[in-house]
């Protein structure tokens, strides 16, 4: 990266390494042999990496993650079938938006902005509403930074005979998953994530069966993930224009994920990233909305302290200037700010930052340890 650029403390787009950025100084034909085969690469590495190899094919699709949640959304399931959708943040509920706008019934469990949706309310749900045919849940939900149950909300509807479909568009790459084994129908994410490439195009990874099964049915043209499969079957081409830039700067990523130690190394730097960041931040006196239990290792909403002398975005300026940039809020129930895990965050960047925030703290006049937050945390926190 440039000496000038600030470290992105967020949960995608981040910090990508210098050789995935040079993997884009070169022109690729889209319609070109060699272009096709990196497609090809990259979706047997990502089935790979989803455990899917058998099972389900990976559909990559242009734009950003939402682009490919309502494409899966909108292809898998059928315009009467009911859906349950595992609400606990922002994500959660832009699912529902989009189910809403495609005219698809649904219903919700809310847990608000901090709780994780747990097996037995599913059970209960699935149990009171046989019509539901599938689950939608957000693996980590990161305008919280909480890490969703998924290995027990899956097993749940495996017992019930629902299927269920993850958004782990902040998870995959950096969290174990295995699409057969839990099992899970679809799983969609996006290229600049734990991946760490850049953004520009998701995919979808969808269970054969389902994805056959599915043709006809999407409510879009150019999110139809079934036409897009199977023009990538026929010809080993997208059907629109693809990002071309971007799938091989995601190749060199993959490559990059591959030598750091996969899906184990990739968690390890980023668990040891939070955990040191978490440990600095709680020194310097802010406290974390989530118990331990449920903070991922993506990305960690802090309360902001109860005092007049912080404004966020003076917080937010002062970081900047020290060279990191991170996220504002996104709860409705205490103000808060977000520190991203993920990208080309190492130690030195995490004691770096530790030492930005404590000086921006000066900067606005706050005394450390920092007040403690106004909102009562015991109450907000438990889970």
């Amino acid at each position: 990266m440039s000496s000038n650029d600030p470290y992105l403390l967020t949960p995608g787009p981040l910090t990508t390494s210098a050789t995935v950025k040079q993997a884009m100084l070169h022109d690729w034909g889209s319609w070109d042999g060699d272009f096709n085969a990196m497609t090809a690469g990259v979706c047997e590495r990502l089935l790979k990496v989803a455990g899917g190899e058998d099972s389900h094919v990976c559909i990559p699709m242009q734009g950003s993650g939402t682009f490919v949640v309502e494409a899966t959304l909108g292809t898998v399931i059928r315009p009467s079938s009911r859906t349950l959708v595992l609400m606990n943040g922002a994500y959660g509920q832009r699912i529902g938006k989009i189910l809403t706008t495609l005219g698809r019934p649904y219903l919700a469990i809310d847990k608000g902005d901090y709780r994780p949706p747990r097996g037995s309310e599913v059970a209960e749900a699935l149990a009171a509403n046989p019509d539901i045919e599938q689950v939608v849940v957000v693996h980590c939900e990161t305008s919280s930074g909480i890490l969703n149950p998924i290995e027990e909300i899956a097993a749940v509807c495996s017992k019930a005979g629902r299927r269920l479909i993850i958004d782990s568009m902040s998870a995959f790459g950096a969290l174990p998953v295995n699409v057969a084994q839990l099992p899970c129908a679809a799983l969609v994410s996006s290229a600049n994530k734990c991946f760490e490439g850049v953004p520009g195009f998701s995919f979808a990874i969808v269970d054969r069966e389902l994805l056959t099964a599915s043709a006809g049915q999407c409510h879009s043209l150019s999110l139809d993930l079934h036409d897009q499969w199977q023009y990538l079957e026929k010809t080993g081409q997208w059907r629109y224009t693809p990002p071309t830039h971007v799938v091989a700067a995601f190749l060199q990523a993959m490559n990059e994920h591959e030598i750091e130690g996969g899906v184990a190394g990739r968690l390890a730097r980023y668990t040891r990233n939070r955990d040191r960041l978490v440990a600095g931040l709680r020194d310097l006196g802010f406290q974390t909305l989530l118990v331990d239990e449920w903070l991922s290792p993506i990305i960690t909403t802090f309360l902001s302290p109860d005092s007049p002398a912080f404004e966020f975005r003076r917080f937010y300026d002062a970081i900047k200037q020290r060279g990191f940039v991170i996220y504002p809020g996104k709860l409705t129930i205490a103000d808060s700010f977000r520190v991203g895990c993920i990208g080309q965050l190492h130690d030195a960047q995490i004691d770096a930052v530790i030492e930005a925030v404590a000086d921006a703290c000066l900067e606005l006049g706050l005394t450390l340890p920092v007040p403690a937050p106004a909102d009562a945390p015991d109450n907000l926190r438990t889970a």
